[in-house]
């Protein structure tokens, strides 16, 4: 791919995002093939996310202009790609977008729909000001079309949160999402670090939450690829959203403690762990797959986590001589809360998959009990907004289990706090 252009490289990652693979995955490998300047890696990624993120409002576009005809994927996507430059890309002048695309398609195997995109686009430069009051009017008139989210998730979130709220939400969905970086203090403090970035043309900005130390995380607000920074390969930092760090908190794990991280992959929270118990004890992280696990060790070994155990479920038994002083479930969930950061999960995402989850995390729950010992502390979090997989879970659990006690609950929303959004239930175990 190294001769590609930017748009070139986005049509082809959203061709394969539509045949099922995660348009993060298919960008990064698309990126580390190319020979792209900055300027132009970073057009690649807004037009690949962007067109993701505005799929439902663009293809309406496409509908007022074509009488609703259903157009080849690949000719949808050029149209897509022109409309999205036109009306959501202030930089890049509206000629210049339809000039680009038409050529795209000519080069994409379109030679003869030229004509048809050359038209519909023009034809929505012409009515350029009062596309834009349409597409102002449809985010309240349809929600769903005007904010591009799936209109049966849309309704629920109205339901609890009213019109206001759930527009705040989508909004934030449609934010490009900030980078954050954790400092590993079992190798640096913050000035080691900051020094370093500096060095490294990295620059950053304070995060101050309750949850929480100062000093803790920051905000990356420009960098040089982070792979290829001395301070990462040397583990002095983890990139992680300050939201993740909530449950860890409520867990409070100390030096010396037996711990069990009973969904660990990638890690983030699980090293977390290990730099709050400043390597002593025992920290055993459990998941369901090798290739996760290697994952994890990975994490462990740059950023110089020494006290971590993995474990597959097949080696995972829970004898009394063994139970743990406390259990982390940061159990697989809808992700809603994260759907900023997972640009086409609102397209993956169905109604049936919530009713799966919950009977997945409750049996993370059950098999979690066995493993406390009597006084330990379990914290149960998802990076979900869906009350099914969060407050229902820990209440079934509850009545079914009478040695534990739910300490606390929190939330944190995206139209609230500014951070991923996440729950967290803190619950005591009876002696």
């Amino acid at each position: 791919m190294s001769g590609e252009k930017p748009r070139e490289i986005a049509l082809h990652v959203l061709q394969r995002a539509a045949g099922g693979d995660f348009v993060e995955d298919r960008l990064e490998a698309a990126l580390a093939q190319a020979r792209l300047s900055s300027i132009d890696r970073h057009l690649c990624q807004e037009l690949s996310y962007g067109i993701i993120r505005w799929q439902a409002t663009l293809d309406w576009l496409i509908a007022r202009k074509t009488a609703a005809r259903e157009q080849k994927p690949m000719l949808r996507n050029l149209l897509r790609m022109g409309l999205y430059q036109i009306f959501w890309l202030d930089r890049i002048p509206g000629h210049a977008a339809v000039n680009e695309t038409v050529e795209l398609g000519r080069q994409s195997g379109f030679p003869s729909q030229a004509g048809f995109i050359n038209a519909v686009l023009r034809n929505y430069l012409r009515e350029f000001d009062a596309t834009k009051l349409l597409l102002a009017g449809l985010k309240t008139e349809q929600p769903h079309l005007g904010h591009s989210h799936p209109e049966w998730l849309v309704a629920r979130w109205h339901t609890r949160w009213g019109a206001d709220q759930t527009a705040r939400l989508m909004e934030w969905n449609n934010t490009p999402p900030k980078a954050f970086a954790r400092i590993n203090t079992l190798k640096a403090d913050a000035g080691k670090l900051l020094t370093l970035w500096r060095e490294e043309d990295v620059e950053y900005d304070f995060v101050r939450q309750d949850w929480i130390d100062e000093n803790l995380v920051f905000e990356l607000k420009s960098y040089p690829p982070l792979g290829r920074l001395p301070s990462f390969q040397q583990g002095l930092f983890y990139v992680q959203d300050s939201s993740t760090l909530l449950a860890v908190r409520e867990l409070d794990p100390q030096p010396g403690e037996h711990v069990l991280d009973l969904c660990a992959a990638p890690g983030g929270k699980l090293t977390y762990i290990a730099q709050l118990m400043r390597n002593e004890g025992r920290l055993l992280a459990h998941d369901t797959a090798s290739e996760r696990l290697k994952l994890i060790e990975q994490n462990c070994s740059r950023l110089g986590v020494t006290c971590v155990q993995t474990l597959l479920p097949s080696t995972l038994h829970a004898p009394r001589s063994t139970l743990f002083d406390r259990v982390l479930i940061d159990a697989p969930c809808s992700n809603t809360g994260v759907m900023r950061r997972r640009v086409d999960l609102r397209w993956r995402i169905r109604l049936e998959e919530i009713g799966r989850l919950q009977a997945t995390q409750l049996g993370l729950l059950r098999q979690a009990a066995a493993f406390l010992k009597p006084g330990g502390t379990l914290v149960y979090s998802t990076c979900s907004l869906e009350p099914e997989e969060n407050g229902q879970v820990v209440d079934e659990f509850l009545s079914e289990h009478t040695a534990f006690k739910l300490e606390r609950t929190l939330e944190l929303l995206p139209f609230v706090e500014g951070v991923d959004g996440t729950y967290v239930a803190r619950m005591l175990k009876h002696g």
